[in-house]
């Protein structure tokens, strides 16, 4: 079913409005059209737009046929596609299921109206469905260090490449695989590259890179202080806390790259009534349908973990699409049953 997008109004609601264009909100969508809902995605940018800004060099952990929509095939000949392939094979779906997009337009906030949503952007748009799916991920907020200095400019919460960093003191902070892989790549790209962990040990690392890291820190590569902490950023320079001892020292740091995790959008999940946990930011939901606790307000994908961004991957946040879709047409079909009761029922009213 094809709608014309700017057509979502509160005079003229559609079924279902898709917040995120990414892997699972395509699965969403695929799904809506296969059971003939009307529906709209919007994404704040373009088609797995999260995915276009990860590290340029990045290769996936998942092997391509667990990053399948639509029992469309992903084929390549690696073994883990890599995220140009990645990004090709997403465009390619949306492409051949013809799926109703709006692109570059930010969702700000969503609205519960009598029992229907409507949405807000950035640019004052509104649109209208019965239903919403929010499939926004967590990739656009980053958890933060809390420190002074973080907002400079030599500071970046996110990657993309090595090359203009070659020659100069780079400082990552962070233990898991965005931060190691990081290092790894800026370390062999002629950075020298100190990594600064909170943690005794590295966290949880793909098991081809482990060794290399390890190796890289072992023979004086990679300069490494665990169980630290970043107490200060100034320009050309920081301050690491040692948690063990307190002990202070400043090291000479031309760039430096938190790469500590990933959050949801706390500010858009709250404007829909969605409850959030305090510690990890997990919505509540029903964990068989994804519905939130607000009726007709669904979750999908991994911004169903919260801060906890190591749960839902592709790969399996994908799968929510189909109970979703499932449950807005038992729902439908149960409201449909209940009018059609009242109606009898009013009909056989004595005047």
């Amino acid at each position: 079913m094809t709608i014309d997008n700017r057509q979502s109004t509160i005079e003229n609601p559609i079924d279902l409005i898709i917040i995120g264009a990414g892997p699972t909100g395509l699965a969403c969508g695929i799904e809506a059209k296969k059971a003939g809902l009307s529906y709209l995605i919007i994404e704040q940018g373009g088609i797995t737009d999260a995915i276009r800004r990860f590290p340029v060099n990045m290769t996936f952990f998942s092997t391509p046929e667990l990053l399948e929509l639509g029992d469309i095939p992903f084929t390549t000949p690696n073994v883990r596609p890599t995220r140009v392939e990645v990004l090709q094979y997403y465009r390619g779906i949306s492409d051949y299921f013809e799926l109703n997009l709006k692109l570059f337009t930010k969702v700000s906030e969503i609205k519960n109206q009598d029992k229907r949503f409507n949405l807000v952007t950035d640019s004052r748009e509104e649109f209208t469905a019965d239903k919403i799916i929010v499939a926004t991920g967590y990739f656009d907020y980053t958890n933060r260090l809390g420190v002074k200095g973080e907002d400079l400019p030599h500071v970046s919460h996110f990657y993309t490449e090595p090359y203009a960093y070659s020659q100069t003191d780079v400082a990552v902070i962070g233990g898991r695989n965005s931060a190691v892989e990081t290092a790894l790549e800026l370390y062999r790209h002629g950075a020298r590259v100190t990594l600064i962990h909170r943690g005794s040990e590295l966290g949880a690392v793909k098991y081809w890179i482990l060794p290399d890291i390890e190796n890289r820190i072992k023979d004086g590569g990679i300069t490494v202080y665990f169980d630290s902490v970043v107490e200060e950023i100034a320009t050309g320079s920081l301050v690491v806390r040692d948690k063990k001892d307190n002990k202070r020292t400043t090291l000479p740091i031309d760039f430096v790259f938190p790469l500590i995790g990933y959050r949801p959008n706390e500010p858009l999940l709250r404007s829909g009534g969605i409850a959030l946990d305090s510690k990890t930011v997990i919505p509540e939901y029903n964990k068989t349908t994804f519905e939130t606790n607000v009726r007709g307000l669904y979750i999908a994908g991994s911004v169903a973990c919260g801060c906890e961004t190591w749960n839902i991957f592709i790969e399996n946040g994908r799968a929510h699409a189909k109970p979703i879709i499932e449950h807005i047409l038992t729902d439908r079909e149960n409201m449909a049953e209940v009018r059609s009761e009242t109606d009898v029922s009013e009909e056989t009213i004595c005047p």
